[in-house]
């Protein structure tokens, strides 16, 4: 039986609460992580009602998340997702039934604006993150494996409204696919200078586009190229070549393909953080390996220092003085977060994160708790970070109780 202390308190808790206005109580909560809000929608009616309204999800913007998706060629089963939150600084381990039984070998999987994509030679589908409701499309015209892909969103549109009618419609968002890689008999065909298509959803049909530059065709996968929307305009950056080059989303052609190779970089990644362009990328420098945040100016493509990761920090990624030690290194960004890690398994994965502060350019950097265990041995490991809707989440709670 509670004491009388504790009821006391838990009736002023609620007289509290009961006193304020719905607006008010409305702003409390959006300032909570998102898996605080999921679990307030449970505590009464009033609270359930306000975190379910569409001007809630709106005004609740949730930190875009880290996803670790782990993927076993032998045994399927060992196969893992885990998905972090920064703003709560704890990971959430997903269920493999958000996700299509088809992730193999032969088809890649990634995520970008709040949605997982999968393709395969033959077929492209989606779904919501963290909501099992995939949707497969007409066949590319161009079938295509490991390809960039991106939401052309409303921050990309002349469409003001789009984003209210994006919440509420699913069809009303268009998909870009970029470059990827064509087999022919088992081999790659490095030749083939595959179309950029933009799906449209309300036709179910693909547009083509001119292709990516052919300076990028010697390494035109996801597994060497990054890529990051900004001002209308889908760039694509070489991690190993430097080459950079822009699609122009409204009237579709690319951009003369330039280098952005700032001294010392050996690995470097495009990301649209905080309303700017910048890159991020590891140097080597006479004193020693560090790793580099730069902000790049659009229109000139010239760079200036923003910030340097911590040296412990880089430490806790790398415990090897093998020249090789860095071809592990990954980094995917969107908002204020930048994600920074090792796939792996030996090091079970350790990653950091650097958090951009308002449009000041300070930085907070710091460690990432690790993997929850059990962490399975990964042959693959796909990762990206995502910005994720309240309202998908509300309707699939139990992918973010676990």
């Amino acid at each position: 039986m509670e004491d009388s202390n504790t009821l006391k308190e838990t009736d002023t808790f609620n007289n509290f609460f009961h006193f304020l206005s719905s607006d008010l109580t409305e702003l409390i909560l959006s300032h909570l992580p998102i898996r605080s809000i999921v679990r307030c929608s449970a505590v009464c009616k009033l609270w359930h009602s306000i975190v379910t309204t569409p001007s809630f999800s709106a005004t609740a913007a949730a930190a875009p998340w880290f996803f670790l998706y782990g993927q076993n060629n032998i045994f399927v089963k060992n196969n893992q997702a885990f998905a972090f939150d920064p703003d709560s600084n704890e990971w959430i381990k997903l269920p493999t039934t958000l996700f299509p039984v088809s992730i193999s070998q032969d088809s890649s999987f990634i995520g970008s604006g709040g949605f997982f994509f999968n393709t395969t030679a033959n077929n492209f589908s989606f779904a919501p993150i963290l909501k099992p409701s995939w949707r497969e499309t007409t066949p590319l015209q161009f079938s295509r494996l490991n390809p960039l892909v991106g939401v052309i969103s409303s921050e990309f549109s002349s469409n003001s409204n789009l984003n209210n009618l994006f919440e509420r419609n699913l069809n009303l968002t268009n998909i870009i696919v970029v470059g990827g890689v064509r087999f022919v008999g088992g081999l790659v065909d490095i030749e083939d200078n595959l179309a950029v298509e933009i799906y449209k959803p309300n036709s179910d049909s693909w547009d083509l586009c001119p292709p990516l530059p052919a300076d990028f065709r010697s390494g035109n996968s996801s597994q060497s190229l990054s890529s990051a929307f900004f001002k209308s305009k889908f760039y694509v950056f070489g991690i190993y070549s430097c080459f950079i080059s822009s699609f122009d989303l409204n009237n579709r052609v690319w951009s003369e393909v330039q280098t952005l190779r700032p001294p010392g970089v050996i690995i470097s990644f495009m990301i649209s953080c905080r309303n700017q362009l910048m890159l991020a990328g590891l140097c080597n420098n006479p004193h020693g390996p560090s790793f580099n945040l730069w902000r790049i100016d659009e229109l000139t493509m010239e760079f200036s220092e923003v910030a340097i990761m911590p040296p412990d920090l880089l430490n806790c990624l790398f415990d090897s003085d093998e020249d090789d030690r860095f071809a592990s290194l990954k980094c995917v960004g969107f908002g204020k977060y930048i994600f920074v890690f090792n796939e792996e398994h030996r090091r079970n994965y350790p990653a950091c994160v650097c958090e951009i502060i308002s449009d000041s350019n300070k930085c907070r950097w710091r460690k990432i708790p690790d993997l929850p265990e059990p962490v399975n041995r990964f042959h693959k490991v796909i990762s990206f970070c995502s910005t994720i809707s309240l309202r998908w989440i509300l309707d699939g709670e139990d992918a973010c109780h676990r």
